[in-house]
């Protein structure tokens, strides 16, 4: 009795296992049928059999089409039956699709971030002016705390000023400027502050819920 032992590792590898062992059994012994009639017939009952097991492929257009598919690459392409749809071959589903074209963008300063250069841009769009000088400003007190945020200790407002001169292509220039950043100690006090009040607003909300939950009847 234990020789007649099957382990799953000596046995057939299942190509699509979510239709289990039974049916690749079936789509073999459809396989070794000697008229194309008889592997016809027994075709489509398989193919009723896989759409009893996956019932939500009935909600995906041409699910039909889908069953046929998986069929034969269940049997490796090995199955003489007749398909009412076209069939895909074993060299079109080997075939790699070609890559996805996504944006690259390489930053020459990767700690501002992409969003600083398309600020910047728009900024350059903008006629001289108030609403421009107080853009720029904006961008580049920004643009100092994205810095701090790489390297904790403090920066010179001419180090950001260059910056934004090469990222905007030198069509903002603040190098002359006499009006000064906001300093990193305010800059980054204004982070641990809002990070203190999320943590607290968080805490004080499950305080309120012990308490609703302590003062309900209890039947």
């Amino acid at each position: 009795m234990i020789d007649d032992i099957e382990y799953n590792t000596e046995r057939e590898h299942l190509i699509i296992p979510e239709y289990g062992r039974h049916l690749q059994k079936m789509v073999n012994y459809a396989k070794q049928l000697p008229t194309k009639e008889e592997r016809n017939k027994v075709a489509k009952s398989i193919i009723n059999v896989m759409g009893n097991l996956q019932p939500h492929l009935r909600d995906v257009p041409d699910f039909q089409h889908k069953l046929w598919d998986q069929l034969f690459i269940i049997a490796d392409f090995e199955l003489d039956a007749d398909s009412p749809y076209p069939t895909t071959t074993k060299e079109e589903l080997s075939e790699k699709p070609e890559p996805l074209k996504y944006p690259q963008n390489f930053p020459k300063y990767r700690f501002y971030g992409n969003n600083i250069k398309t600020m910047i841009d728009v900024a350059n769009t903008w006629e001289e002016g108030e609403l421009k000088e107080a853009l720029t400003y904006t961008i580049a007190n920004h643009m100092k705390k994205c810095f701090l945020n790489w390297n904790k200790d403090t920066v010179e407002d001419a180090v950001i000023f260059n910056h934004l001169y090469e990222l905007s292509g030198g069509k903002i220039n603040l190098k002359g400027s006499d009006e000064d950043l906001t300093d990193a100690t305010t800059l980054m006090r204004n982070k641990k502050k809002y990070s203190k009040s999320s943590s607290n607003g968080k805490k004080s909300h499950h305080k309120k819920n012990n308490n609703s939950n302590r003062n309900r009847k209890r039947y």
